[in-house]
């Protein structure tokens, strides 16, 4: 799709103006119902459009994302324009620099359209947990579009953009992916810079992309991949020549802990189907065990909310913005606090105003994190869980690592289920975590992985299959991906 676009920008087909207009005009039509952005920057980019098409008049070569029209998820910062980590404790925050990804971006000459809606922090499955409103499935309007990467999957499927940027934690990429039809890529740790990120769990947050094909997954990669000097995890992946991976000398493999009890049976049906006609064109599948599995969620929900409970500390009603939607308040008192009025009491006291602050703009499920995560790093509970869990990670790193000694690649699938109904688990956090049961595992283990849609259910929901790479392996994970993607299409 981007190289399409890209050739009629050259070929002046179409013109940038016309392109981003055109696109704005989507977002018109379908953004009432699906709520797929929180703020769109149509002034900004109609000006970038303009140098665009001035370039390409002047005879210009114009680069493969120039002139491409994009959305950002709202927990990366954009200078200039309002970055809220779909959190009211954030909603008045305006970002005063770029994040490492989209200074390349805007390198490239990209357009930005405007920033999506998540799970507030990144924190849930469904975008359900926005401090704002519910992001709607484009497939089905009465569920989810999964999460927390949910508007960036929604905008990118209802064909808003033409491609977004999201988050990968635990899977807030590949599970939106999965519940839209389209692809989500979670590159390798430290493959792409964490800088300008607003952390929610600093050894597991990726940047990644969400997409139409693996092709444009590959173009917006490479355009956002490096070592970053702003970033210490940040490293470079080397790219791989395509020649060394021709899929018929790939070896995969079939983890037996993924295709267990509870696996929806289309999903299953599809992903078999997939497997079959991979054999069917000579291609080695073999089945393998990874026995830490079952303790992949348990894990990654004692490390993550651990680092989410340290890294939220810092908003506190201070820094960063000020809450300024309560009723007002005639009191200097009320004024000097930073505002908090129409509550039980003005603020008067620190303590007053970090409670009021975080106890109205923190939502339900953030709150719930940061007692979990400072509930196992206190005194008493650090050895016995996060210490612990700790162990856990580096088990489950040296069974992929094993694993991968006997194979190239892992086949599984992404989701358990299609996008489920809206307020259908909302109710019960243990049910919506499950929901990351197939993806933290490569979060923990820091692998590159992607989705990859496969077919639709019987009701015309998306279905998707993951792969996931060794380390590094990202240039060849999407090589193979390509051609995967090309095999299942032929099948539908």
């Amino acid at each position: 799709m981007i190289k399409d676009l890209h050739d009629k920008l050259i070929n002046q087909e179409i013109t940038a103006t016309q392109l981003v207009e055109d696109y704005f005009k989507v977002i018109k039509e379908k953004d009432s119902q699906i709520q797929a952005f929180l703020t769109l920057t149509k002034t900004q980019a109609l000006e970038e459009a303009k140098k665009v098409d001035e370039k390409i008049s002047r005879g210009g070569k114009i680069g493969i994302l120039e002139g491409i029209p994009y959305a950002v998820k709202d927990n990366i910062l954009v200078k200039g324009v309002k970055t809220t980590a779909g959190s009211k404790i954030l909603e008045n925050y305006v970002a005063s620099y770029d994040a490492t990804v989209i200074k390349k971006l805007k390198n490239e000459g990209t357009i930005l359209l405007g920033k999506t809606n998540q799970d507030e922090f990144a924190m849930g499955s469904s975008t359900e947990n926005s401090g704002f409103f519910i992001t709607k499935n484009p497939w089905d309007l009465t569920r989810v579009p999964g999460g927390s990467s949910g508007g960036s999957a929604a905008a990118v499927s209802a064909q808003m953009c033409a491609f977004s940027l999201g988050s990968d934690t635990g899977g807030s990429i590949r599970q939106p992916a999965a519940f839209c039809g389209i692809v989500g890529l979670k590159p390798s740790y430290g493959a792409v810079s964490r800088y300008g990120l607003i952390s929610m769990a600093s050894s597991l947050d990726v940047i990644g992309s969400l997409t139409q094909t693996v092709e444009d997954a590959e173009i917006v990669f490479q355009a956002i991949t490096g070592q970053d000097k702003m970033d210490s995890t940040s490293c470079e992946v080397k790219q791989i020549q395509a020649t060394r991976y021709k899929i018929q000398d790939t070896r995969f493999g079939l983890p037996q802990e993924y295709f267990v009890k509870g696996l929806d049976e289309e999903i299953r049906d599809k992903i078999e189907a997939v497997i079959q006609k991979l054999q069917n064109q000579k291609i080695q599948i073999v089945e393998k065990s990874l026995p830490s599995t079952p303790y992949a969620l348990p894990c990654y929900y004692i490390i993550m909310p651990a680092e989410v409970s340290s890294n939220l500390a810092r908003y506190d009603g201070i820094r960063y913005s000020s809450i300024t939607n309560y009723p007002a308040c005639a009191k200097p008192a009320c004024r000097q606090g930073r505002a908090l009025a129409g509550r039980q009491s003005p603020i008067t006291n620190l303590r007053d105003l970090y409670f009021k602050t975080r106890g109205y703009g923190f939502g339900q499920e953030v709150r719930r994190r940061i007692i979990l995560g400072t509930y196992v790093l206190s005194k008493g509970y650090y050895d016995a869980y996060y210490k612990k869990a700790q162990k856990v990670r580096r088990l489950i790193i040296e069974e992929f690592n094993k694993i991968f000694e006997n194979v190239n690649f892992l086949i599984t699938p992404t989701t358990p289920t299609p996008a489920f109904k809206i307020g259908e688990r909302s109710a019960d956090p243990l049910s919506m975590y499950l929901s990351d049961i197939f993806t933290v595992a490569a979060n923990i283990g820091g692998l590159p992985a992607i989705n990859l849609p496969i077919g639709f259910t019987k009701n015309n929901l998306p279905i998707g299959l993951q792969i996931i790479g060794p380390y590094g392996s990202d240039y060849s994970l999407l090589q193979i991906a390509k051609t995967i993607e090309n095999i299942v299409k032929v099948s539908l």
